[in-house]
This record gives C-alpha cells, sequence and structure tokens, in this order.
C-alpha cells in the first residue's frame, strides 16, 4: 500500500528535497521531538535563522515530516511502500534512504505513541435479557404485550456501568438488522481502510 500525499503536504516537503541529507536529518530528529512531547516554536526560530529561511517554511517542513513519519507508521509501511510513496516527492537517493533508516528505526514508538493518544470509549463487558410477556389486564382480557429487557453493562477506563433498556420484539427485530447491516458494510475494503488508516 502506499501513501497519498495531498497537495499541501507535497508543497510542505518541497522545501526539504532542496536541502542535505544531514539537515533533512536534523528535521527528522525535530519532528521526532515533537511527536515525543508536543511543538516548541523556538525551535522553528532557530532553525530558521540557522537555514536563513522564513520561520513558516522551517514550521511547514517539520509538519509535513511528522505526517509522513506518522502516517506511514499506522499503515506499517513496508521498506519498499516507503520508498515508493516519498519517491514522488522529489528527494534525491541519499536523502529517500536517511528518511528509510529514521522511519524504520521510530516506526514502533511512534505507533505506541499514537496508540496511547487514542480515546478509550465504553465497551461491551456482559448483557442480560429477559423476555416477559402481558397476557391480560382489567381492561383488556385477551392481550399479549411481549417485552424484551435488558441489562447491559458496560466499562470504561476500569470503571464499570449498567444500563437498563427495554423494548419490543418489532424494534429489536429492526436493531438486528439494523445492525447485521453495518457490520456487513466494515467488511467491504473501503471501510476496512478507513479502519486501518485510524489504526
Amino acid at each position: 500500500m502506499l501513501l497519498m500525499f495531498e497537495d499541501q503536504h507535497k508543497e510542505h516537503l518541497s522545501f526539504l528535497t532542496q536541502v542535505s541529507p544531514d539537515v533533512v536529518k536534523e528535521f527528522c530528529r525535530i519532528s521526532m521531538e515533537f511527536i515525543r512531547k508536543g511543538t516548541n516554536p523556538k525551535i522553528f526560530q532557530g532553525a530558521a535563522q540557522k537555514l536563513n529561511v522564513d520561520v513558516d517554511t522551517v514550521h511547514h517542513g517539520v509538519e509535513g515530516l511528522m505526517y509522513l513519519l506518522t502516517e506511514s507508521s499506522k499503515l506499517m509501511l513496508n521498506e519498499i511502500d516507503f520508498q515508493d510513496s516519498i519517491m514522488t516527492l522529489g528527494f534525491d537517493e541519499d536523502t529517500r534512504q536517511t528518511l528509510l533508516e529514521i522511519y524504520l528505526q521510530n516506526r514502533r514508538e511512534i505507533r505506541t505513541i499514537l496508540s496511547e493518544m487514542t480515546m478509550d470509549l465504553p465497551h461491551y463487558h456482559n448483557l442480560e435479557w429477559r423476555f416477559d410477556v402481558q397476557l391480560a389486564s382489567r381492561s383488556l382480557r385477551r392481550q399479549t404485550t411481549p417485552t424484551v429487557l435488558f441489562k447491559l453493562h458496560t466499562e470504561d477506563s476500569g470503571v464499570k456501568d449498567t444500563t437498563i433498556l427495554q423494548t419490543d420484539p418489532v424494534n429489536l427485530l429492526h436493531l438486528t438488522k439494523v445492525l447485521d447491516e453495518a457490520l456487513q458494510e466494515m467488511k467491504s475494503p473501503y471501510c476496512r481502510r478507513i479502519v486501518r488508516n485510524i489504526k
């Protein structure tokens, strides 16, 4: 799988095609620091003065590299796919080799950082259910009113929560049909690609 770049990302990385591999290596080091600890505007100013360029150019170059490294790590690109992806950006052979080395050295750490940043949403823990049928009442002697009661247990960051739900069989059938359609949709190539990018 190849990494696709928007025109904006290509423009941000175009500055790095004009500098030496050592400068690209320094930009990669700064990008990795920002992935680990967050941005620091003072570093942009210092690098801009050394290279005699605009602060925004340095800022965009670092952001472009951060995007390249994080997206490649999300997809766990192999060496060939990574090189094929960056070939379209106009880097020379030495710079491509430098980027590849930095990517291979840091991809596991980047994936760990990205996984720590994900939201921990409530997830399923257990489900209890009961089927009730009311056969008659004082006003209606011949009636059948079926209901299904659910006790849904969820867990969020180690904290357990319980929710009581009630529905009738018609709504339950509709709900299961909609959920089944959603599961079938998740098996489509388009959804699989989106889920892979989220991870």
